[in-house]
């Protein structure tokens, strides 16, 4: 669109919705461009991945056929990358290590002096 174009379309939609609508109507207009671009991006990248599993399922067909013997340098990256992807779903968070230093030895044993009873408390006043 050329700049007098959006001229025209400015002018026309000022005096149809007034000057009082056309900031809310500019917002709501933006909104939805936005929502789109968002929505081609999502689907572009979810074509991207579903076009990435074809491929890889290719290769590791190519890989079977051959008998896991002899294979390309790309098939033994599908393969590896496979093998990554299926550890990762396997063991999706990584094991938490804990230093010897967080963590005594030993619990200390607590003085029979100090534990007491639990205390019971009454829920409507907050009282024990």
């Amino acid at each position: 669109m050329s700049f007098w174009e959006l001229v025209v379309i400015a002018v026309v939609a000022l005096l149809v919705l007034g000057p009082e609508r056309l900031p809310g109507a500019i917002r709501s207009v933006s909104g939805f461009i936005r929502n789109v671009k968002q929505f081609g991006q999502q689907m572009q990248a979810e074509l991207n991945d579903e076009l990435r599993v074809q491929e890889l399922h290719d290769k590791l067909k190519q890989a079977e056929e051959k008998g896991l013997l002899n294979l390309t340098t790309e098939e033994m990256q599908a393969i590896t990358e496979l093998r990554q992807a299926a550890a990762d779903v396997t063991n999706p968070y990584p094991a938490t290590v804990h230093s010897a230093q967080t963590q005594p030895a030993e619990p200390a044993a607590a003085p029979s002096s100090i534990v007491s009873d639990p205390v019971v408390t009454d829920d409507k006043n907050h009282k024990p």
